[in-house]
């Protein structure tokens, strides 16, 4: 009889066990992820803080990822192939009836990122807590211009790799609260929530009726060209 209750308890733990690591391989391919957003800006653009999107939400599809945002009287989508660092943005002015594309290549891409600081350094710290409804270690980092930073990464989940960016590729598992830079601002992205939902495909291919137009042909119609 101890031996059948031993027995029982060994069975019982290895199933406990094997659904553990179960969860903890658990890999999304594909979904939305819900971020809220800090943003800290140099003191001539402070004013700008309260106009930017306190959420962000990422559309992912395998290698593509899609986030999309508004921007006065524009909707702009931005598409990114994370393996081939490719990009594509759609920018919709319905009050003027025009679409346009944007696409961005490798080198285009490699060229934004390297006008960031650096970020390196990344050391697990053993500190744990909750994010997101995930259990998540901290990290602390460092950029090249001396500052620190710290993000929370969680082994609960697998996402496609380079999603949160090349820069945190020596990061073992997935962000789910860490600091990066969109163009050129420093935001902190805390997860909320991602829904394992069907996205449909993800395309770098140029929708019918959007007319394709370079950055500074953009930049120069918003009276920011040079």
């Amino acid at each position: 009889m101890m031996f059948k209750s031993v027995k029982t308890g060994v069975l019982a733990a290895l199933l406990v066990g094997s659904a553990i690591i179960a969860h903890a391989q658990k890999k999304i391919a594909q979904g939305t992820i819900t971020y809220g957003a800090e943003y800290s800006l140099p003191p001539e653009a402070a004013a700008m803080a309260s106009q930017l999107p306190k959420e962000q939400k990422v559309k992912f599809n395998g290698n593509i990822m899609r986030m999309d945002m508004q921007q006065g009287p524009a909707s702009i989508g931005f598409l990114q192939d994370i393996v081939d660092r490719k990009g594509l943005m759609l920018i919709d002015v319905p009050i003027i009836q025009k679409q346009f594309a944007v696409k961005m290549s490798k080198e285009e891409m490699e060229s934004d990122e390297a006008s960031f600081p650096k970020l390196s350094d990344f050391k697990a710290t053993g500190e744990k807590q909750k994010v997101g409804g995930y259990n998540a270690e901290k990290y602390t980092y460092k950029d090249d211009k001396g500052n620190n930073y710290e993000l929370w990464a969680t082994n609960d989940i697998e996402l496609p790799a380079g999603l949160s960016g090349s820069q945190f590729k020596d990061v073992k598992g997935a962000l789910v609260k860490y600091t990066t830079f969109q163009q050129g601002a420093k935001v902190t992205l805390t997860l909320k929530n991602i829904s394992e939902d069907k996205v449909g495909p993800l395309s770098l291919e140029i929708p019918s009726g959007y007319e394709l137009k370079t950055m500074q042909e953009i930049m120069a119609m918003q009276g920011g060209g040079q």
